[in-house]
């Protein structure tokens, strides 16, 4: 995939870095008008649609490409890796001006400053004003960030499973598993590059993650309470004697095979700094409310939500939706039944695909589009948000 460098790169704490490099991927032909910027979620890289080398599908392999929702032979498609990441992307494990990775040395990164990167890649790259703006997760944040601080560049945008800031049960859960690398000896105050990684604390964080993203009734759909078939415990947790005596169940095996497979592809900095960009994100930071953010916005919205997401919930994107048609915005907010959970987004390309297809092609009146509120009398709602919760009962 092809990289482009800055001269220099000011972040928003006010530091400065040179020649900072940012890793991108494009598919399609661009044809001055057609551009289509994905912002990918918190883990995701710049490999949207795949590599191009036949080393894998891309984490959107089933939305982007010739024929699906975003059609590659349509639109220009652009996917940049952000800053502080590890895909490519100048982060806490690129070499520094010492020769020696960053580590806690980078500077701090918000979504503010992925936003601003991708506006200077696509200046790079010849685009101007953006057909759409899209994404997933804090991908969908980056996104709305777009309608704020960019509201003249793109006539569409849409959030998928997304929100204007994080919930104080996030914000916790996120600082819990910073606290799992943190706590790790091997983790070296972030200077670990020529030792030992800290890869039992990064695989409790992304187990903590994965608790996250799915829903109580499609965890217990997958494994209920049933065991392995194997012995208890697994060589990165082991297990005291009195613990080897109960099972060791098909939830915890789960948990240890995606700790195993995301240890051996992401850096546990990486997963800091971009845990605290998520948190920080707030789409009204600088003014009175979420309206009045997107105020200036001079396009189209779409939120996308699903009633199993406890992560960014139903009643989150309706708020969003809310503030759009404050400002008399043309918004849309498609709420889809599933019980999937936050993953949802990633795991329905068939539930994502059609109002995204529909969405890019006529905007809020697209077929596949639907709306919370009935326009024939906009004070009365069609869908009632679900209220859920990690620990409801």
């Amino acid at each position: 995939m092809p990289t482009t460098t800055f001269d220099e790169f000011e972040f928003e704490s006010g530091q400065t870095l040179e020649d900072f490099t940012v890793a991108y991927g494009t598919y399609g032909e661009f044809t001055g008008d057609n551009a289509v910027l994905v912002c990918h979620a918190l883990t995701g890289s710049q490999h949207v649609r795949g590599r191009g080398d036949g080393q894998g599908r891309g984490w959107w392999h089933d939305v982007v490409g010739p024929g699906k929702a975003i059609d590659t032979n349509e639109y220009y498609v652009v996917c940049a890796n952000v800053p502080g990441s590890c895909y490519g992307t100048d982060g806490p494990a690129s070499e520094g001006p010492d020769g020696e990775p960053y580590g806690t040395d980078f500077p701090p990164v918000t979504v503010g400053d992925w936003t601003r990167s991708q506006r200077r890649l696509l200046d790079d790259l010849g685009v101007g004003r953006l057909h759409a703006v899209l994404g997933g997760s804090v991908g969908g944040m980056n996104a709305l960030d777009w309608a704020r601080r960019f509201p003249d560049d793109a006539r569409r945008v849409a959030a998928i499973a997304a929100a204007p800031r994080l919930d104080a049960q996030c914000l916790g859960l996120n600082a819990v598993a910073r606290r799992a690398i943190r706590g790790d000896a091997n983790w070296n105050g972030g200077d670990y590059y020529d030792g030992e990684f800290p890869t039992q604390g990064l695989a409790l964080a992304r187990q903590l993650g994965h608790l996250m993203y799915l829903s109580k009734d499609s965890m217990e759909r997958k494994f209920g309470r049933r065991t392995a078939g194997r012995e208890a415990g697994s060589d990165a947790f082991p297990v005291d004697d009195a613990g080897a005596f109960f099972p060791y169940r098909d939830v915890e095996s789960y948990l240890d095979y995606q700790a195993e497979k995301f240890t051996d592809r992401f850096d546990a900095n990486s997963y800091l700094y971009l845990t605290r960009a998520m948190d920080d994100y707030d789409l009204a930071e600088g003014y009175d409310s979420d309206a009045s953010a997107v105020g200036a916005f001079a396009g189209e919205a779409l939120l996308v939500s699903f009633t199993g997401d406890w992560h960014f919930t139903v009643d989150q994107s309706e708020g969003v939706a809310q503030a759009f048609r404050e400002q008399e915005v043309p918004v849309s907010h498609h709420v889809v039944e599933s019980d999937h959970g936050h993953d949802a987004f990633l795991v329905e390309p068939e539930s994502v695909g059609p109002p995204v297809r529909d969405f890019l092609a006529n905007g809020v009146a697209g077929r596949a589009v639907t709306d919370t509120v009935d326009h024939d009398d906009d004070r009365r709602t069609l869908y009632a948000p679900v209220h859920n919760s990690l620990f409801s009962g």
